[in-house]
């Protein structure tokens, strides 16, 4: 039986520096898997063009969103990380791909109308449409066996095993290529923003991985809560307020109690918000302390960088020159 250990392939659009929703949602996921799997993670900047073309700060944002990455413990000796962009192969396997795939499958997706009603969009660009087949090259090109994923990406990974799966029984006369991929969800339920919206940096919503004890607390402060507890002694009903959401990830040996005096009236919001605040501050500390040391070696930081970029391009390479083989293109 091969030891081999199964491949992930995860990313992020490049937005700059990242907030508590993306620890959650998936960076202490991609940490804890790194020595159960080969990873490699992606930092998608082809992918942040599909609705928004200004490229401008997409370098300084992926710098950013790297050093978030390696403060959260990501190891770049065993997961490679790497843009896009600088691996031409990600953009030659999209074009073979969008062969396999017709307009009206990739209209079905679930996630391309929500992300429309959302963005209040009038007309869909062309890369967006095809967001799911260019995620599909991402995780083909590396292998991908499985995928982190919340449950608003799994229509894209069934958009990818289908791929694989036609790419295989079409070309491949002897073994396939390509994997089908599994979708692995997270286990941490998404958090919501401080307003109850969904977390976003563009709605101003967020803490962010690097704000200090001072900023936290001021947004902390402003989170909404039990619209029926609005004094101290009013009861409440701390499973529909936020800031007991965040008590349950960040100080889970004291929501027992907090809870009781929620409920009784006894812990007044802006105590229980305190509280929060100071767990959310200490538990970001570490990672603070190390996004402060990456901040200020940015050489060390590009140099990461450029050897995740070469290992990552040793491996595609590989990848297409059996795809061209299979295809009798070569």
């Amino acid at each position: 039986m091969s030891d081999k250990k199964k491949v992930i392939l995860s990313g992020m659009r490049p937005t700059g520096k990242l907030h508590l929703g993306h620890l959650v949602g998936a960076l202490e996921n991609w940490v804890s898997l790194q020595g159960e799997y080969q990873n490699y993670h992606l930092i998608a900047d082809y992918h942040a063009l599909t609705t928004d073309p200004v490229s401008s700060q997409i370098y300084d944002h992926s710098i950013d969103m790297l050093i978030d990455w390696l403060s959260a413990g990501l190891d770049p000796k065993i997961s490679p990380m790497f843009r896009q962009s600088q691996i031409k192969e990600h953009a030659e396997l999209h074009l073979i791909f969008s062969m396999l795939v017709t307009t009206s499958r990739l209209e079905r997706n679930p996630t391309l109308k929500e992300q429309v009603r959302d963005l209040e969009m009038d007309t869909i660009v062309y890369g967006h449409l095809g967001y799911p087949v260019l995620q599909a090259a991402d995780i083909l090109l590396y292998k991908g066996d499985v995928v982190p994923v919340g449950e608003d990406q799994l229509p894209h990974i069934e958009i990818t095993r289908e791929i694989a799966r036609r790419f295989n029984v079409l070309y491949c006369e002897a073994a396939p290529v390509f994997p089908e991929p599994e979708g692995k969800l997270t286990k941490f339920a998404r958090l919501p923003g401080l307003d109850g919206r969904r977390m976003s940096k563009s709605i101003g919503n967020t803490i962010l991985l690097s704000d200090g004890p001072d900023e936290i607390k001021k947004k902390m402060k402003g989170a909404v809560t039990d619209p029926q507890k609005v004094r101290k002694g009013d009861p409440g009903r701390p499973d529909i307020c936020l800031v007991f959401s965040y008590h349950n990830k960040f100080n889970a040996t004291e929501t027992a109690e907090i809870r009781s005096g929620c409920e009784s009236g006894s812990l007044g919001c802006v105590d229980c918000k305190l509280r929060c605040a100071e767990r959310i501050t200490n538990a970001l500390a570490p990672h603070r302390e190390k996004r402060a040391y990456y901040e200020s070696h940015l050489d060390e930081v590009k140099n990461i960088l450029h050897d995740g970029e070469t290992k990552a391009r040793t491996v595609a390479q590989h990848t297409m020159s059996e795809v061209h083989q299979a295809m009798h293109m070569g």
